[in-house]
């Protein structure tokens, strides 16, 4: 229990962000009223690959439809949830066999994960992430079956371009990473500890959603279990001999509702109380709650676990009873997704191009925001994970209607413009040293690589 004889000194975090931000946009409007091209990725010297290979590796993306529309309706049909994606995996491994792709399922140590590659490891090395898995209960409500379809079309696209020997290709390697378990598992992440990074140095994906868009926020994620233990009694003829571990339970929940009045704006809590006693007579001996805890910044939601755990504790002090903290059980964190700016430049021609018009960062709210587990990616190496048009945009993610959606011709068409959108930003960096500079500084200057797995020790 820490000091309680002083207020706890409020984290300047979340202010020293809005600092850095306010200075990061008065730099780049001074920039472009001067006419420069000056953002927070360094000025644009990122040309992309020779027009004739994106346009080979588009139109190579655009012959996959059949294929890729095959893989949207056989995912959305037979959904399967985290870790449990075998039949799921089993059929994104087989098309690549059709194109004499070997992958390796159960890569990284786990069943439902696979790997495929190509090229020289010698040069420049860039993942596509492809995700796969479902919801329980509502299926494909957050259009994975779209995502793991850009991917494979992506990495096709890629292989039947750049293997081909009768053009000049750029030196490097891509790599395909099937990635299971992104809904509440952090899959990645579990990739990610077994090695699946190593040797790689940018990775991009997409995601299905109701508007195209650049970068938009994605909030880091934790998981969080309090259990309560207190003392049964009669709760009639000796309450006074009983400790009231829903009690705790009750005020840990009213703590929460209490400190939303101070929390930063980017960040969230919701919880549930799973369980609560078992008869009204007799005081309650065990109580438990599950909570999430989300916020925009690793600093910030490091900040927010330690109130949580404040909360928990006073509670039971309250109480008279005891409580059991326990962070991320049988997940790992899930950091925010840090953009990379120089990399979205060349995802947003190369849709462009698709005829499509993504929105940049700062125009869809950030309250519109959930969590990824590529956010771990994205602070090993420098990523981005752009938004792709399926449904209306009135249609949330998670929902039934978002389901329906993850079925339709506008699905399939989603999948091949971000299959040839990835595979263009993918061709683009192999190709061009300016732009793989330009993505590189702008990692550095946002902070570099994190230690992802220390951090919330």
């Amino acid at each position: 229990m820490g000091r309680m004889d002083r207020p706890t000194p409020p984290s300047t975090a979340y202010l020293d962000h809005l600092v850095a931000e306010t200075a990061g946009r008065r730099a780049a409007l001074a920039g472009a009223a001067v006419g420069g091209q000056a953002t927070a990725a360094g000025p644009e010297h990122d040309d992309g690959a020779p027009a004739d290979l994106v346009t080979a590796v588009e139109q190579a993306a655009e012959s996959l439809e059949p294929e890729l529309a095959e893989i949207v309706r056989r995912l959305h049909e037979d959904p399967e949830p985290a870790f449990e994606e075998h039949r799921s995996a089993a059929t994104l491994v087989e098309v690549l066999a059709r194109h004499g792709v070997e992958a390796e399922l159960g890569a990284h140590g786990v069943p439902t994960a696979f790997r495929a590659e190509f090229g020289d490891p010698v040069g420049p090395t860039i993942a596509i992430c492809a995700e796969y898995d479902a919801l329980p209960g509502i299926g494909h409500a957050c259009g994975h079956n779209v995502i793991a379809a850009a991917g494979v079309g992506a990495f096709l696209a890629l292989h039947r371009v750049l293997g081909s020997a009768d053009r000049h290709v750029p030196t490097g390697r891509v790599v395909l990473l099937g990635t299971p378990a992104e809904e509440g598992h952090s899959g990645k992440e579990v990739l990610a500890r077994n090695g699946a990074l190593e040797g790689i140095d940018a990775a991009i994906m997409v995601h299905p959603y109701g508007l195209d868009v650049a970068d938009q926020v994605w909030l880091g994620r934790r998981l969080l279990t309090w259990t309560f233990t207190g003392r049964p009694a009669h709760a009639s003829a000796q309450p006074y001999m009983g400790r009231n571990a829903l009690d705790a339970a009750t005020l840990a929940y009213q703590g929460i509702g209490l400190l939303r009045q101070q929390m930063p704006p980017v960040d969230r809590v919701h919880a549930t109380v799973a369980e609560g006693g078992t008869r009204p007579s007799i005081i309650t001996e065990r109580a438990v709650v599950h909570l999430y805890a989300r916020s925009k910044y690793p600093d910030t939601l490091r900040d927010l676990s330690r109130r949580l755990d404040d909360i928990a504790r006073g509670a039971a002090l309250m109480t008279g009873t005891e409580v059991e903290i326990v962070w991320d059980d049988g997940a790992h964190p899930s950091l925010p997704v840090r953009t990379n700016e120089a990399l979205t430049r060349r995802w947003v021609a190369a849709q462009h191009r698709r005829g499509r018009d993504p929105l940049p960062a700062g125009v869809l709210s950030e309250t519109l925001a959930a969590s990824t587990d590529f956010g771990n990616v994205s602070f090993r190496i420098p990523g981005i994970h752009p938004l792709v048009q399926v449904s209306s945009p009135d249609v949330a993610l998670h929902t039934a209607e978002f389901a329906a959606a993850a079925a339709t011709p506008a699905a399939v068409s989603a999948a091949v413009d971000s299959a040839a959108g990835l595979a263009a930003t993918a061709l683009d960096y192999l190709s061009d040293a300016g732009l793989r500079a330009a993505v590189h500084e702008e990692f550095a200057a946002q902070g570099g690589p994190v230690d992802v797995v220390h951090y919330f020790d």
